[in-house]
């Protein structure tokens, strides 16, 4: 009996010992510091008070609303919150974006898709594995007349060797080649400030005929001179549509006499917006002047550059609050509008099924070239490879709906791989300097043609 009352003193005493120290203990701990909380504003949440880090608290899984409040943490590290199962979200996978823009018009017919590159010194195997990954039927070679026939009657060996070459490679895979020839020879004319006709027409009938009988049944079509309605192209001489003619009629002749059976083009009137006379002759003025001049009697088609600068392709002069402030002020810088216009011109002329051939066009981007755009170029600033791409896809449409019959000539191929990036018309090319393909490269190589 001793033991146990001795036993339930000691219970008791012990029970009393740890109250007394609890209580001893309360009192000593200070206050919970006071704290303002962070308040959000439409700029973003605030930032943490100094010497306190702000960490979200997980819910309750019974609550109704999320309600993610911050726990302000002092010098010392609080007791660990017990963990909470919770369902952990699957974030939404992450989509690729497409490499190139897909094409939605009607298949385009492979015939009448063309690309122009360069050939001089070029890697004759990367060429043509290039060209084998595009839906391209056709090929255009700009032949500069003075670079070939350097002294009269006198063929440059190893650029009519290159020209061969090409040739032969482009008809073993299966692509017709147009051939643009212009720019005479120093030797044929009476100034050589810039590019120009020769003074005497006879001595163009004499090449042309050279190039049809080296390359009869081999040259599908020849292009009789470039641009003839701007100075650059025809110094020496006034501009006139009236002697361009008389010009591309003695082409005509020497390709008639060497090779009947090509087809001739006529040269195409640039897209300017310039009617000065002088520097250039707005194209729709040449092209009726071209017309009235006896032109439609000399070719089988009839050469436009449709160029849309900045402009997309189905944009109009007629809506300038739609196009590029850079271009938005003349019919000549849309593509749509040089199309019908041109179309236009020949119906008038008694002529509505002559075809047009857009041995040139395209949309410029330096965008990939690591470059700015030189001086004068600056608006191609103003489209990205992506739209470059797009606008050349909806180009293609649009030509099948605007019956331009002839085939169209993508401008280019090349150029940037072969000039680099200092080089103004390289930012056309479907290229990149390093040979990279761009967008319009990949879009193309997954078009579908009939």
């Amino acid at each position: 009996m001793r033991v146990a009352s001795w036993r339930r003193a000691f219970a008791v005493a012990l029970l009393l010992l740890i109250f007394v120290a609890a209580c001893s203990r309360r009192e000593e701990t200070p206050p919970a510091p006071t704290v303002t909380l962070p308040v959000a504003t439409a700029a973003g949440p605030a930032p943490a008070a100094t010497g306190a880090s702000v960490t979200p608290l997980v819910p309750s899984p019974a609550a109704t609303e999320a309600a993610y409040l911050p726990l302000v943490r002092g010098e010392e590290s609080p007791t660990p919150l017990p963990v909470i199962a919770t369902a952990t979200a699957t974030p939404p996978p992450t989509e690729t974006p497409p490499a190139y823009p897909t094409y939605a018009g009607p298949p385009p017919a492979r015939d009448l898709l063309g690309i122009q590159l360069h050939i001089h010194r070029e890697d004759y195997d990367v060429l043509f594995d290039w060209l084998e990954e595009l839906p391209v039927g056709w090929v255009k070679v700009q032949v500069s007349w003075k670079l070939y026939e350097p002294s009269p009657g006198q063929l440059d060996a190893f650029r009519i060797d290159e020209l061969d070459r090409f040739i032969a490679r482009a008809r073993a895979a299966g692509l017709q080649v147009l051939l643009s020839v212009a720019k005479a020879p120093e030797w044929s004319r009476p100034t050589t400030e810039m590019d120009g006709p020769p003074a005497d027409y006879a001595a163009f009938t004499g090449f042309m005929q050279t190039l049809a009988a080296r390359y009869q049944g081999q040259v599908a079509a020849y292009e009789l001179w470039n641009e003839p309605n701007l100075q650059r192209e025809w110094n020496g001489e006034p501009l006139s549509a009236a002697r361009t003619v008389a010009l591309i009629q003695a082409g005509a002749q020497g390709v008639a006499a060497a090779d009947p059976g090509a087809l001739l083009v006529s040269a195409a009137p640039a897209t300017t917006g310039i009617d000065d006379g002088v520097t250039a002759i707005d194209d729709r003025r040449f092209l009726r002047e071209m017309v009235a001049a006896g032109l439609l009697q000399t070719v089988d088609g009839v050469g436009v550059h449709p160029y849309g600068w900045a402009n997309p392709p189905d944009a109009s002069a007629a809506a300038p609050d739609a196009a590029s402030p850079s271009h938005n002020n003349h019919p000549s810088f849309f593509f749509a509008d040089t199309l019908r216009d041109y179309r236009a011109i020949l119906a008038e002329a008694g002529y509505p099924e002559m075809p047009l051939w857009s041995t040139e066009f395209g949309w410029a981007s330096y965008e990939g070239m690591e470059a700015a755009p030189l001086s004068g170029a600056e608006y191609m600033a103003n489209v990205n490879e992506w739209q470059q791409a797009a606008y050349t896809l909806r180009a293609l449409a649009l030509a099948e709906e605007l019956h331009a019959g002839g085939p169209l000539f993508l401008w280019n191929l090349n150029f940037a791989p072969t000039f680099g990036n200092a080089f103004t018309e390289s930012a056309y090319s479907i290229l990149r300097p390093d040979g990279r393909p761009r967008p319009l490269f990949l879009a193309l190589q997954a078009l579908e043609t009939r």
